[in-house]
């Protein structure tokens, strides 16, 4: 008697088989899913590339700018004093941008401070104080101010 049973070596077959119909059922709905609906298709693919598009546009063009603004010399908060006349500035070999930094130094100021109200590096700043302390034969900034007051160059 013969036995009614399927050998094990043909289970693959009919598992290759039985999912080979199934992609080739899939495959064939899909195209007929496509077929039918075409235009939608169509249309979602154009509204989400200009969505991408208004996407990228968006963020592009409303990136924070970032804007650097310059002080001008009309919005100092103390009216600068008025100027020693030129012939005492010559005695004492003082520039007229050298007076400005030792004003800027009277009103207590910063290095860095006189460097942004001037439109100028703080090293020029240190060089232009370096000067100014030379000429007046001091070391500190209290002893340049004290004696630019005393002699005239300060009120």
């Amino acid at each position: 008697m013969k036995s009614n049973r399927i050998p094990f070596r043909t289970f693959p077959a009919y598992g290759l088989a039985l999912g080979g119909l199934l992609a080739l059922m899939s495959w064939a709905n899909y195209r007929f899913l496509i077929a039918d609906h075409a235009i939608e298709v169509y249309v979602l693919l154009i509204a989400g590339l200009f969505t991408a598009l208004g996407i990228w546009a968006g963020l592009r063009w409303s990136a924070p700018r970032t804007v650097v603004l310059q002080p001008t010399a009309a919005v100092s908060a103390e009216p600068a004093p008025p100027r020693p006349r030129q012939e005492v500035l010559d005695f004492y070999g003082i520039s007229p941008r050298e007076w400005e930094v030792l004003v800027c130094l009277a009103q207590g100021l910063s290095n860095d401070e006189i460097a942004q109200k001037l439109f100028v590096s703080a090293n020029t700043v240190k060089t232009h104080l370096g000067n100014v302390y030379g000429k007046l034969a001091v070391s500190r900034r209290t002893q340049a101010i004290d004696k630019a007051r005393t002699l005239g160059l300060l009120t």
